[in-house]
């Protein structure tokens, strides 16, 4: 689970970015970028929760890509510039918290699907995903329904769906359960103090990239509604624990020891349950992606690509 980072009523001009490309997957536009040389071995980067295709920042792309690797972010459904299922109906967050997930308009599943079908649209048998939060949840989920699909599994800062681990502290599932910002000023001033909460405690936040980022969130596309329907599709998803531990793919599991929003637990059940998974435990990292860890984090996911390349190659 991600911070929702904020966007607007009014529409944003895709035309402001000439890396944006759409792909139609069954009912569902997919908005995506790339980065690097199409002819490298190709990592899918998938979002968490109520966060767009933006919380893979430029720069980390970049780095991904100066290391031999074609880089694939996208918005998933519900945010940014892909399809916001606005005649869904709504969606029941208290009760579904209780137990009663009959009012999620769509699963996990689905979504690990939209991931699937952008493959199709880019004519990739299979991909290296790479999950954060609920990005991590879809991409376990691509690796069990899909595991032709996937050459090697990154999940960051995500969990197994078992509700024993992974638990956010109060303070933290205040910050995921507050009411939505009703203008751009409050959504990115919402943004900087979740940040505070959720963010790592190790690493000074930078607030002017987090103030940024927030404000040209809300110009894309703000839907909260999109972000609920988002959350009760994790909650309607269960525990992929057994599942996982029939997984026969390399995976890496990163997690920080100072996550307030995804406990710490929750990657140690991951990595549990995937048979030969590498856990790398961060100490100060939280519920975000500090620059400095940036080389940190791309170096390891680059080994796991090159390892999981000679294996399939082998």
């Amino acid at each position: 689970m991600a911070v929702v980072t904020g966007t607007s009523s009014a529409p944003y001009d895709a035309a402001m970015s000439d890396r944006i490309k759409h792909a139609r997957v069954g009912e569902i536009d997919l908005a995506y970028e790339t980065f690097g040389d199409p002819e490298h071995p190709p990592v899918v980067l998938v979002m968490g929760l109520g966060t767009q295709m933006l919380g893979w920042p430029d720069d980390f792309c970049a780095a991904l890509a100066d290391r031999g690797l074609f880089v694939i972010r996208f918005d998933n459904r519900d945010i940014g510039l892909s399809t916001h299922l606005h005649d869904a109906p709504p969606g029941d967050i208290a009760a579904a918290m209780a137990g009663n997930t009959s009012s999620a308009s769509y699963t996990l599943s689905d979504m690990a699907c939209d991931t699937v079908g952008l493959l199709d649209a880019l004519d990739a048998g299979s991909a290296h995903l790479v999950g954060a939060s609920m990005g991590g949840m879809i991409a376990q989920t691509v690796a069990i329904e899909h595991p032709d699909r996937v050459r090697t599994l990154t999940s960051i800062m995500s969990t197994t769906g078992d509700p024993a681990v992974g638990g956010a502290t109060d303070a933290a599932l205040a910050v995921l359960l507050a009411p939505p910002a009703t203008s751009r000023e409050e959504a990115v001033e919402r943004t900087v103090a979740a940040f505070r909460v959720i963010g790592s405690p190790g690493f000074e936040l930078d607030e002017a990239e987090v103030r940024e980022r927030a404000g040209l969130s809300y110009d894309r596309a703000y839907d909260p509604d999109g972000v609920a329907r988002q959350l009760l599709a994790i909650l309607a998803s269960g525990d992929r624990t057994a599942r996982l531990r029939g997984l026969d793919v390399p995976t890496l599991v990163i997690h920080g020891d100072g996550d307030p929003l995804v406990n710490l637990s929750g990657g140690r059940a991951t990595a549990g349950a995937v048979p030969g998974a590498e856990l790398v435990e961060i100490e100060g990292m939280g519920h975000n992606l500090p620059r400095e860890l940036w080389p940190t984090i791309t170096d390891r996911i680059a080994a796991l690509v090159e390892r999981g390349e000679l294996i399939a190659s082998s």
